[in-house]
């Protein structure tokens, strides 16, 4: 069984690294030219977006991972099927469930490869493409509204609760354009705090430069009322804000979803349920890290019907382009799955397994049948 398990590993791998090699190639060009219209940005060159492109490259082989391991599988079961290899494998004993839980093996193997490429190489390689990107543009392009941060606690005056802006980052990672707004318990408008540029330490205090603070003691409703004169309105060169909000969470606004590991997302949504925000997004993409990487294993006990066809049902590049297909709808189902759970505010990590699931049972069905009447 050694020598068996062997063989068949030997195969698979290569034929999945090759495969993944070719996509892999193929999206380091597709980001190469997509990135060329930036050139003259600031500091933007071609060197800069080769670079990008090549941080790119662990993102990219986390997303084809599963379908590189379908399609090179397909290829080195079906190739043996074709060249009789298999079938000898067979009638030396390799029964159907033996051929599957070798398979599962394999599968597992990938699976906690894609896991450690997602948390761990993808995020840090995400972070250094913004950082490159920040400093050769001169800024960290975000949404056109900015991002939203929300803080709420208890204050000797009685319960506040904070909404803050930020506009966007320099290359240095300082905040820019912060603007602060302080409710009262009634939802009143208490006071705005409007800075050019802070930082966030560990602590959670806010270190903000060319501040204006504008304050309303009695609550936004009187200035509606007439009385004007009763608005503060002071400049500080310097001023520190104190607040329950860390680096790691304003990081979270304020970098793309791709930097974040599993474990970030899960507490960057604790946070967010914990200030009565929305989760639903934060949510998916924490189960869709998580329950992503199984794919690999459903894709392998896809591929292994393929083993099980006679080879005048389909050459090699037939079968192939059969596992290029089921990838593509993989990952399509995958990505709507995602979008109408978020739009309808289904129960995420339903929506995250359900395509694996569903994949995982046609295989079986298909692996039962072949094994049965074929």
């Amino acid at each position: 069984m050694r020598t068996v398990r062997w063989l068949l590993y030997r195969d698979i791998l290569a034929s999945v690294m090759f495969v993944t090699l070719a996509f892999l190639s193929l999206f380091y060009f597709f980001d190469f030219v997509a990135d060329l219209d930036k050139i003259g940005r600031g500091a933007f060159t071609v060197w800069t977006a080769a670079l990008l492109a090549l941080l790119a490259a662990p993102s990219n082989l986390y997303e084809l991972l599963p379908i590189t391991v379908l399609i090179g599988t397909i290829y080195s079961l079906a190739r043996l099927a074709q060249s009789s290899e298999f079938t000898v494998l067979r009638t030396s004993g390799l029964g159907p469930m033996r051929a599957l839980a070798l398979l599962a093996m394999l599968g597992a193997a990938f699976t906690l490869t894609t896991f450690a490429i997602g948390d761990y190489l993808a995020p840090w390689a995400a972070r250094r493409a913004v950082l490159v990107e920040a400093r050769a543009t001169g800024a960290l392009a975000l949404a056109k509204g900015g991002a939203w941060l929300k803080d709420r606690r208890l204050t000797p005056e009685g319960e506040r609760s904070w909404s803050i802006n930020v506009a966007g980052a320099d290359a240095s990672g300082a905040l820019q354009g912060i603007r602060i707004f302080e409710f009262d318990g009634n939802g009143r408008m208490l006071s705005r705090t409007s800075a050019s540029s802070g930082r966030v330490g560990d602590s959670g205090e806010w270190l903000l430069q060319e501040a204006e603070v504008t304050t309303w003691p009695q609550g936004h409703a009187e200035v509606r009322a007439g009385a004007k004169s009763r608005v503060d309105r002071r400049m500080v060169a310097q001023m520190s804000w104190a607040s329950t909000l860390s680096s790691e969470v304003v990081a979270a606004a304020v970098l793309p979803l791709s930097t974040m590991t599993t474990l970030e997302l899960l507490r960057y949504s604790a946070h967010l349920s914990g200030q009565e925000q929305a989760t639903q997004r934060y949510q998916l993409q924490f189960w869709k890290k998580a329950v992503y990487p199984l794919a690999c294993v459903v894709m392998v006990a896809l591929a292994l019907p393929f083993a099980y066809l006679q080879a005048r049902a389909g050459g090699v590049s037939l079968k192939v382009f059969g596992g290029i297909m089921l990838g593509i709808s993989f990952i399509l189902l995958n990505n709507v799955a995602g979008h109408i759970g978020q739009l309808k505010g289904l129960t995420p990590w339903v929506v995250s397994a359900a395509p694996s699931a569903f994949y995982l049972l046609i295989s079986m069905a298909a692996f039962s049948w072949l094994v049965r009447y074929r």
